[in-house]
């Protein structure tokens, strides 16, 4: 007979345990394979176009978003209808109110909100004195670095500030207003980082 003295558990465990080392194998090459299907980090810092869901901070006026773009951390914020009447009162205090500078404001938000809605902003959270990121302090109230504060950034690295449209004070070491990346509505609930409006320059 031919399944004479043929041990049937150890038959068993040998076939049992290929097929362990062989799925092992087939995880091991497909691993590395699967992994080269996603962008390189290089690929994502050089600018991938960020989606948002803004539903979180949509009804939470003071509410913060923070989204990595280009290795850069982009606050997206709810300013209040006081927040925003406040802005046109510090003109007067500010380097460049009408935020001439190109370079930190694409034209599709060159308005005193410095923004596609009013209500809420979108600005890369770097200062640009030394790159260091500035602290949110939304409250419409003196502080000890201003008495006279309505709300926006302070930077804790050298004193400089910026109101809520991050518009740049003078007298601060930072020598312009936060730059306001490219982006655009998708629908009332979500914008995308990276790609500005159609048709705007």
């Amino acid at each position: 007979m031919a399944n004479e003295g043929v041990n049937s558990g150890r038959r068993r465990f040998l076939t049992a345990t290929t097929a362990v080392v062989g799925a092992v194998g087939v995880a091991g090459v497909a691993v590395p394979f699967i992994s080269t299907w996603k962008p390189s980090a290089r690929a994502q810092v050089a600018g991938a176009p960020v989606s948002v869901d803004i539903s979180k901070i949509d009804g939470e006026p003071g509410m913060r978003m923070i989204v990595q773009w280009r290795g850069k951390p982009v606050w997206i914020f709810k300013r209040t209808p006081e927040q925003l009447a406040a802005l046109p009162g510090l003109n007067d205090r500010l380097r460049d109110p009408a935020s001439e500078n190109a370079d930190q404001t694409p034209a599709f938000a060159k308005n005193e909100t410095r923004a596609i809605k009013p209500e809420l902003a979108v600005i890369v959270g770097i200062c640009t004195h030394l790159g260091c990121s500035p602290s949110y302090v939304p409250e419409l109230q003196p502080q000890a670095f201003d008495s006279e504060w309505q709300g926006g950034f302070y930077c804790p690295c050298h004193n400089s500030r910026f109101d809520l449209a991050g518009r740049v004070f003078q007298g601060v070491p930072a020598p312009s207003n936060l730059e306001v990346p490219p982006y655009h509505f998708v629908d009332d609930t979500h914008l995308v980082v990276g790609v500005a409006p159609e048709g705007a320059v």
